[in-house]
Formats: structure tokens, sequence, C-alpha cells
């Protein structure tokens, strides 16, 4: 995200406007995605979500919290935790209970992501805190890939 974009949307805090979100969306190149599916559960959020952004022009970094055998998802190689990713994510999109976030907060801050979005159905008031303390935006309950479809990104 350029110096630009940071002045468009001001001080790291939770982005709530759809303008505030269109904007975080257009300048992301990078997504990180924690707690990401396999491709045998396919069918599932975690899983199609992140493999629509791909599809709309996203590089995505899979991070998933189970399957320890699993390797590569979406033909990317896995990492265990977004800061062993080992190069700069503007955006984490997060698969995760609320009430797992804050185990996750460490690691987040430690990757310094430009952004963290909750999923759907996700939102932990405390843990966005934390993370826009450190400088980091926060975006909660919402579908990453119904707002990339409103901006025209990918195909249905």
């Amino acid at each position: 995200m350029s110096d630009f974009d940071r002045a468009e949307l001001g001080a790291p805090r939770e982005l709530v406007r759809a303008e505030e979100i269109a904007a975080l969306l257009r300048a992301t190149k990078t997504v990180a995605v924690l707690g990401i599916k396999t491709e045998a559960q396919a069918d599932q959020p975690a899983f199609y979500v992140p493999a629509y952004a791909a599809k709309a022009g996203l590089t995505v970094f899979p991070v998933p919290v189970y399957y320890p055998d699993v390797t590569s998802i979406l033909g990317r190689p896995v990492t265990r935790t977004v800061a062993a990713i080992g190069e700069a994510v503007d955006l984490v999109d997060v698969f995760r209970r609320p009430t797992d976030l804050a185990a996750h907060v460490p690691d987040l801050v430690a990757a310094r992501p430009r952004a963290v979005w909750f999923q759907q159905g996700i939102r932990n008031d405390e843990v966005a805190a934390a993370l826009v303390a450190a400088g980091i935006y926060v975006v909660q309950d919402r579908c990453l890939l119904v707002e990339l479809r409103a901006l025209g990104l990918g195909s249905a």
C-alpha cells in the first residue's frame, strides 16, 4: 500500500465504510489466509473465498491451522504462521472462531500486514484494538469474496 493510500485511509483503525474498504482492497496485492482449508474442503468458505481471491489476481499465501501433512494449497506452499511467509503481506484474511483470535495476535503483529480481515461472522473487538494499536488496519465481520465482487474483481 502506498503512502497515498495510507493518507487516504488515515491512521490505522477499524475500517467500516464501504469506500474505505474499497480503497484497502484496490491497494491489496497479497493475501495471507489464516485458517485456510484444503481442496478436500472446496465447498467451505475457508477454501472457496481464497480460491476466488486468487482468481481475482491476488497472490494468496495459505496459512492453515490444521492439516499438518499438507504442504501446498491452491498451488502455493503452506506456511504455519503468517510471520513465516518471509515477505510483505498486504492483508491477512482470517477464518478462525472469535475465541481463537487472541492466540494469533503475536504472529499477526510480528508479520506486520497492512490490514487484518475477520471474515463474515467473526468479530473480536479486543483483538481488533490490539492490532490497531500495533499499527494495523482491521475489518471485522465482512466477506472478502462479496467485497471483491462488489469491486468487479474476479469471476463468479
